[in-house]
């Protein structure tokens, strides 16, 4: 074994050796997955205050300052909002069901040609409260596991607090830990390594910053149309359907369908029904014409099968911190592909000629044959005399 292929080796080591300690701590790493967001994002503000003059310490304070009372502003607007729109699809709920029994279920039921049976709403009913005592007696086991044992309820109060204290630090110390991890690398891929930190941080920055920014605007555009429309739940259906925009089409289709179904229940004409299709398809030519391009732009070029697949495969395997940290990864793992993708376009394997093949040249020679230009034998190959040339039959 040459030296060059053992220290590869002994890198590609290191390497998995550190995913999977990754993978064994993925259940504990949920609050730095968050406070290491919360640090990237603070991190260009802090850099600007930085520049005008103020030590790291005194901007990483007036950062967190400004993103705590953000946080806090946005949870006093959003709870009583989002409050209010439960409560009005609680009251409203009893007509969905009677909507769902009396429209939607016979319409489905003489246009598909399907059993009545299959859309007996009460043999349904007697079925669901035949289950809710089971039901309910497990979930009365579990809370009264769940209160006897306080270990859950202070875990979960420990990660609460521990988000913006390791945020502080991590954004305080940014560049340390930068330096650090500099300092640390292998001479002969250090180089390298920075120039692909650095394409990973400018493709990160695009994502992060701008997918929020899009998934702002549209709930929104979204739940602003749909409260002007006069859906008395559209506040609700709007926040959703901008929040799960990060995943392609899957907030234009949960958005749609239940606004569809709301105006139905609400008003139950073709204007409204119009208008909702409308909305929505205004809010797809300006998330993919103007909102994309603008905040997000086309450096990242994540395919939506990419996308899905990416989100699916991170919730397999870490849950719910794999799906936050899904599209982020996608990000870079899309950059060292690139990367790859450029160094094997520059190596022999990709470059170097070989040696003509000899099936190939076969397989030109029965076409040749096809179009009356050779012997009709593939065998022997080319004639060099053309006047004694079989022509096809």
């Amino acid at each position: 074994m040459t030296h060059d292929t053992s220290r590869r080796w002994q890198m590609f080591a290191i390497t998995a050796g550190i995913l999977y300690v990754f993978w064994l701590m993925a259940p504990v790493l949920m609050p730095f997955a968050f406070a290491a967001m919360l640090a990237y994002l603070g991190n260009p503000m802090t850099d600007r205050l930085q520049r005008v003059g103020m030590g790291r310490t005194l901007a990483v304070s007036i950062v967190f300052i400004v993103l705590l009372l953000m946080a806090v502003g946005a949870l006093l607007l959003l709870i009583p909002l989002i409050s209010r729109q439960i409560d009005n699809l609680v009251q409203n709920l009893p007509d969905y069901v009677d909507w769902t029994r009396n429209t939607a279920l016979p319409w489905l039921q003489a246009k598909l040609h399907l059993d009545p049976r299959a859309f007996d709403t009460d043999q349904l009913m007697e079925q669901i409260k035949s289950h809710l005592g089971s039901i309910s007696g497990a979930a009365s086991t579990l809370l009264g596991k769940l209160s006897r044992s306080s270990l859950g309820v202070i875990a979960w109060l420990t990660n609460l607090v521990l988000i913006p204290v390791v945020a502080f630090y991590l954004l305080r110390d940014w560049y340390r830990l930068v330096a650090w991890i500099d300092g640390i690398l292998p001479r002969s891929i250090e180089p390298t390594i920075a120039h692909l930190a650095r394409e990973a941080d400018s493709v990160l920055g695009a994502f992060v910053r701008g997918q929020l920014a899009v998934m702002l605007a549209l709930g929104l555009f979204y739940g602003g149309s749909l409260t002007l429309m006069g859906l008395s739940v559209g506040p609700l259906i709007g926040m959703v359907a901008g929040l799960l925009s990060f995943v392609p089409y899957l907030g234009f289709i949960v958005g749609f369908g239940a606004a569809l179904v709301a105006a139905l229940v609400q008003f139950g004409d073709w204007n409204h029904l119009l208008i909702v299709v409308g909305i929505f398809t205004a809010g797809q030519l300006l998330e993919g014409y103007v909102l994309v391009p603008r905040l997000v732009g086309e450096k990242i070029g994540l395919h939506p099968v990419a996308v899905i697949f990416a989100v699916l495969a991170g919730g397999y395997l870490f849950g719910f911190l794999g799906v936050l940290l899904a599209l982020p990864a996608a990000s870079v793992i899309l950059v060292l592909l690139r990367y790859l993708t450029e160094r094997y376009r520059q190596s022999d394997l990709y470059t170097q000629q070989g040696a003509g093949d000899p099936v190939l040249a076969e397989v030109d020679v029965v076409v040749d044959v096809v179009h009356g230009a050779v012997d009709a034998n593939p065998i022997v190959g080319r004639q060099d005399d053309k006047k004694d040339a079989v022509p096809p039959t």
